[in-house]
């Protein structure tokens, strides 16, 4: 009677054990593959937002940042730049941002949260040039009447301070503002939009 107890006890300690080391080799065996589908840290990174410190960026000056791939523009505008905006509105394209090239909260005169801090997507929507600032009215080879803001020099679409496309461009709409939301006074998130969600 006692041998066949320790027999039943050896019986399952052998069948636990197998069971257990046949668990751990099955999840040695599957985790490769698992982890393989998910994605890398690189295309992870490519799609994640990108929090930017815009503390520093003087009035009347640009930073250029990268979110998935593409150039972000950040532009302090000081209030004669603002001032410029509502002056031009006959010659451009979609002054009333009637294509869905911004979110909803910037869908105004100034296409921003903040007046004076403009985020825009700096390709042009063209044919995916990168156009070049030219932030300052009159600026060298823009004419006397330039307003400030963007030339692409491909194929000579105009943007003005606000992204809007002048009219005669061959780009055919304004360029785009990327979903962003201020975290703080000097912390900018490119790539979540007001309502918390990603693009």
């Amino acid at each position: 009677m006692a041998n066949q107890e320790v027999d039943k006890s050896k019986r399952r300690f052998l069948i636990a054990a197998t069971t257990a080391m046949g668990g751990v080799a099955t999840v040695a065996v599957a985790t490769p593959f698992v982890m393989s589908m998910l994605p890398s840290e690189r295309a992870k990174a490519a799609g994640a937002p990108v929090e930017v410190d815009i503390g520093k960026v003087e009035p009347g000056s640009m930073i250029t940042v990268e979110w998935r791939g593409k150039p972000v523009w950040i532009v302090n505008r000081t209030q004669e730049m603002l001032d410029q905006l509502g002056k031009i509105d006959d010659k451009l394209s979609d002054p009333k941002l009637e294509a869905p090239q911004q979110p909803d909260y910037a869908k105004n005169a100034t296409r921003s949260i903040k007046p004076n801090l403009m985020v825009l997507v700096g390709i042009c929507t063209h044919l995916g040039c990168s156009p070049s600032s030219k932030l300052k009215s009159g600026e060298e080879g823009m004419g006397s009447d330039w307003p400030g803001g963007f030339f692409c020099p491909c194929h000579g679409s105009k943007f003005d301070l606000a992204g809007r496309v002048f009219k005669g461009s061959p780009a055919p709409i304004n360029l785009q503002v990327p979903p962003h939301m201020y975290l703080s006074d000097s912390r900018l998130l490119i790539g979540v939009g007001q309502d918390g969600k990603e693009a």
